[in-house]
């Protein structure tokens, strides 16, 4: 295990420091709403500030009538395909979608068949890694969490491009689409070290196969046995194509944005993608609702009883169990207010695979939590103002029936979204040449220097 690094500040010296940071550092609530801030770049009625325009991904959950919100069912499109004709044409046609969804967000078409193998043939002949970088970048400093390693090793990229600040276009496709074959590649190796390092099990590093879709490859890399049959592989296919973009106002994608319209280069801009998508409020939020389930299955009786779930969803509301945050994880969503499309697909793809893995009661508990938590939520808060299961609430099942880790639910998430961020960055290249700078009023009360002997 790596030798943790040992901090020469004390932990009363931080108290210390804390007291005085904090003496000056909060905002009262009430000024906000005195000087109109949307914080969150939310408007008052929950929706976004219009901050960008994209052709690359529509996210709807809502229209405004007379000038109020109204809900509507969720409808998420690539490139103005519904993504349910995506994934249906592919289940129907019995074939791997996650590279032909990759072309139509990086190029606003639909593939030709020799578009889509053209493009099947980079990407899998961009999966090496640049000689020793596994073992300089990854092995020789371990890290516990795998999305921390992965922002790295992008970083550590630039150091092996030859031309890593050419913001051109054609230079920031090349690197994008080398990205896009290689995170998978990051993800499965930082996973095995991390295996080795810290939980002290056997690290399983396989040799790269070009012949196979991304989700056989992944599944390749991470099974010790290497063994998984078609079904699997098509089910996280369907995941990677639903997290393969979410428009271009979610954190991590509107962070690939930020850095990029700064003129900076490719891999700082995908890192900040990586930090942003760590975070608990976004990618990491699946791992919540799995903590969530196991939690109510050890407590709660039957937990295929409706009123059962319903009686333990109320105690986590009123922060008398769950993580003591009040949340209910898997339910809600910025945009989507009577249904989000991802679930739903998710829900009914996971459903048969669930019961043939020993998963029906989780499957039948996640039903419960999306059935009563609507009606629940409104009674306790009196609020109604539209919630419905996101795709958090049945991804990390889907994980789990396929023998994936939590230590790789953010990850793979990653995984697919690098490319909507890949072309939301080639967007914001070609179209805005703006920095995004939006505006913070100072509420310091100006003052006068004191000499330091009068302090």
């Amino acid at each position: 295990m790596p030798t943790n690094y040992i901090s020469p500040i004390s932990m009363d010296a931080l108290s210390n420091l804390c007291g005085e940071l904090n003496k000056n550092n909060s905002i009262k609530p009430n000024d906000f709403a005195r000087y109109h801030v949307k914080r969150g770049l939310r408007n008052e009625d929950g929706t976004g500030v219009m901050a960008g325009l994209t052709r690359i991904c529509s996210v709807e959950g809502y229209y405004i009538l007379d000038g109020e919100r109204v809900a509507k069912e969720g409808v998420l499109s690539y490139r103005g395909y519904d993504i349910n004709q995506i994934i249906d044409n592919c289940v129907k046609e019995n074939r791997f979608g996650f590279e032909e969804i990759t072309w139509l967000i990086l190029f606003g078409n639909l593939p030709t068949q020799d578009q889509l193998f053209s493009l099947q043939e980079v990407l899998a002949e961009c999966r090496e890694l640049p000689e020793d970088f596994i073992e300089d970048m990854v092995m020789k400093h371990a890290s516990k969490d795998i999305m921390n390693k992965m922002a790295r090793c992008i970083l550590g990229l630039y150091s092996y491009d030859e031309n890593p600040d050419d913001i051109s276009v054609a230079n920031v496709l090349r690197q994008s689409l080398q990205l896009i074959a290689q995170v998978p590649t990051i993800m499965s190796a930082a996973y095995q070290v991390k295996r080795r390092a810290f939980d002290g099990k056997t690290m399983y590093l396989h040799p790269i196969r070009k012949d196979q879709s991304t989700a056989e490859y992944i599944l390749n890399q991470i099974r010790p046995n290497k063994e998984f049959t078609d079904e699997e592989a098509k089910l996280l296919d369907i995941m990677l194509m639903l997290h393969a973009d979410h428009g271009g106002g979610n954190n991590s994608t509107f962070s690939t944005r930020v850095l990029t319209s700064s003129g900076t280069d490719t891999y700082s801009a995908i890192a900040a993608g990586f930090g942003s998508l760590k975070g608990p409020r976004h990618g990491g939020a699946n791992i919540s609702v799995a903590h969530m389930m196991n939690e109510i299955i050890e407590n709660v009786p039957d937990p295929t009883d409706e009123n059962q779930i319903k009686d333990y969803l109320a105690k986590i509301l009123r922060k008398e169990a769950g993580d003591g945050l009040g949340l209910i994880y898997g339910m809600g969503h910025a945009v989507y207010t009577v249904s989000d499309p991802r679930a739903i697909i998710l829900k009914n793809s996971a459903q048969k695979l669930a019961v043939e893995a020993g998963y029906e009661k989780e499957f039948i508990t996640l039903q419960n939590i999306e059935k009563v938590s609507p009606g629940l939520i409104a009674e306790m808060k009196g609020e109604d103002n539209g919630i419905c299961a996101n795709v958090d609430l049945y991804s990390g099942l889907v994980y789990k029936i396929l023998g994936i880790p939590e230590d790789l639910y953010t990850p793979l998430f990653a995984s697919a979204r690098i490319v909507g961020w890949c072309a939301h960055r080639l967007e914001e290249l070609t179209s805005s040449k703006k920095i995004i700078r939006p505006a913070y009023k100072s509420v310091s009360k100006k003052r006068k220097y004191v000499a330091i002997e009068k302090r």
